[in-house]
């Protein structure tokens, strides 16, 4: 196993004046381990994770696996992507046991007979039944079809796995048994895994590690018990806050009044300094006096803070707004 590093990764779309979705991003997946990716929608997060798939190109920076550029990888590369819709990541018209021999690296099982006995391994891997095989996946439900695509990401023998936001698509009553295989089949197969959820209770299950994305950069990555529990981000503090649990109400999460009308910054224009000063209840919006935020960015000296938070003052908690503990297992 090996190592998915992100070096100073930035994908932009539309030319200079364009969307820079990944600005910048360093980001290590430690062999067997389990990182998770939060933030609100439209950080990036799926950009990051496509650009390490190579579905979306890079325009500076590089993705290594083992020490290897992705991009000098062969086709079948050892770093697999599972997919948020579970409805389009399949070919209709193919049956489950097609889709999952397609995966098969060549040469690895030469003989149609091995290539039928590693499918109905792999269905059973995923809890299916194997005579499944011969189903078109429009005869399967949601949760069904996850497990398929699982099982077709394992088909390729990965050393990574990429999962985006994996069960956000299924029913509530069928999240829960999915997450429960993705956390046995790392375990099992000591997988690495990049998981990307918007879920905090989702994360914290699953992840060894959490990394915080906003507007396209890391602000906040660490362990996730802590990351999780002494966040040191107000960014961070705020996805707590807006979580809903047993002890907090959903029209009471205790942010300043100051930000809480505050507009989102435009990711195709993103302020300068700081990029949550916009929207920070501990920034110049409540405290005047923080003009640093405005003017230099907090990631540039983030290294020897803890978490590597890219905020000037979040280790000042005596101006941070109470959040709840609560985030639970799914």
């Amino acid at each position: 196993m090996s190592d998915l590093v992100f070096d100073a990764v930035s994908v932009r779309y539309g030319g200079r004046r364009g969307l820079t979705a990944v600005d910048h991003v360093g980001l290590t997946v430690p062999s067997g381990q389990v990182v998770g990716l939060v933030g609100e929608s439209g950080s990036g997060k799926s950009t990051l994770a496509r650009a390490a798939a190579g579905l979306s190109p890079l325009s500076s920076g590089r993705v290594l696996l083992g020490g290897v550029d992705v991009r000098e990888l062969p086709r079948r590369r050892p770093l697999q992507m599972v997919f948020q819709d579970p409805y389009s990541s399949l070919d209709p018209r193919m049956s489950v046991g097609e889709s999952i021999a397609e995966a098969i690296p060549r040469g690895v099982l030469p003989s149609r007979g091995a290539r039928r006995d590693e499918v109905a391994r792999l269905l059973d891997l995923v809890n299916l039944d194997p005579d499944r095989a011969g189903q078109l996946p429009g005869r399967l439900s949601g949760g069904q079809r996850q497990r398929v695509a699982l099982a077709r990401a394992l088909a390729g023998r990965p050393e990574v796995l990429i999962a985006d936001e994996i069960t956000s698509a299924l029913d509530v009553s069928v999240q829960g048994a999915v997450l429960n295989l993705v956390r046995s089949l790392q375990r099992r197969l000591g997988l690495s895994m990049l998981f990307i959820s918007h879920n905090l209770a989702v994360v914290r299950y699953l992840s060894d590690i959490v990394a915080v994305m906003y507007l396209g950069r890391i602000v906040e990555v660490g362990p996730a018990e802590q990351v999780l529990t002494e966040p040191q981000h107000p960014y961070t503090r705020d996805l707590l806050a807006a979580a809903p649990s047993a002890h907090t109400s959903l029209f009471d999460t205790g942010v300043d009044a100051a930000t809480t009308d505050a507009e989102p910054a435009d990711p195709h224009h993103p302020p300068g300094g700081c990029r949550y000063h916009t929207r920070c209840p501990i920034g110049p919006l409540v405290h005047a006096d923080r003009e640093v935020c405005l003017q230099a960015d907090p990631g540039a000296d983030s290294a020897h803070r803890r978490h590597s938070a890219a905020c000037h003052f979040g280790e000042d908690e005596s101006h941070l707004p109470a959040i709840s503990r609560g985030a639970s297992a799914p």
